[in-house]
């Protein structure tokens, strides 16, 4: 049980949705780094200014000093949350003090596509694993399973397979546990 209940790390609440996926009023991206631990303060005051933002959030559980299994949610790429929005939105939040600096992103939908993928995984409970580099490798699609259709990098560690999904721009991604049969190959 979590000492607190998970608070929301994406706004407006369909941002990713397959449906109908909103739309944000700009095709402008911004890689907001924070001060130290204030992802989700910063999370707060963006949903307070109805700006479009996402910053993964992950349960990370450990045990007490007295043995008792705890769960918190963490920053699955600690420092950063992504706001989708114009130079005002930006302006606004820099307006917080939670953010060191702004990082435009060039290429706003593929950052989009990548963080979609990153949030489906998350709400389909898989145990993800943030990797700091990009390892080079085979990208494939997979094909069948619960991870069906994501694409993504194959990586090799501790004489696991795991399908990594990246975030290009932050040359950072996050990988899942998978079974080698389940890979179609893309080239």
């Amino acid at each position: 049980m979590p000492i607190l209940a998970a608070e929301p790390d994406l706004y407006p609440e369909g941002l990713f949705s397959d449906v109908e996926p909103i739309q944000p009023c700009t095709s402008e991206a911004w890689a907001l780094y924070c001060l130290s631990n204030k992802e989700k303060a910063l999370m707060r005051r963006l949903r307070a200014l109805n700006i479009p933002h996402y910053g993964p959030l992950v349960a990370k559980r450990y045990r007490s000093p007295a043995g008792r299994l705890r769960t918190s949610y963490v920053p699955l790429f600690a420092g950063y949350v992504f706001l989708f929005g114009d130079e005002v939105q930006r302006y606004h939040a820099k307006c917080t003090g939670y953010i060191s600096r702004c990082i435009e992103v060039s290429d706003a939908q593929q950052l989009t596509e990548d963080l979609g993928q990153i949030h489906r995984l998350i709400e389909m409970g898989a145990p993800l694993t943030a990797e700091e580099r990009l390892v080079p490798g085979m990208l494939v699609r997979i094909r069948s399973g619960a991870f069906a259709g994501f694409e993504g990098t194959i990586i090799q560690r501790n004489k696991e397979t795991r399908l990594m999904v990246a975030i290009d721009f932050l040359q950072q991604g996050a990988s899942v546990l998978l079974d080698d049969c389940q890979v179609e190959y893309l080239g």
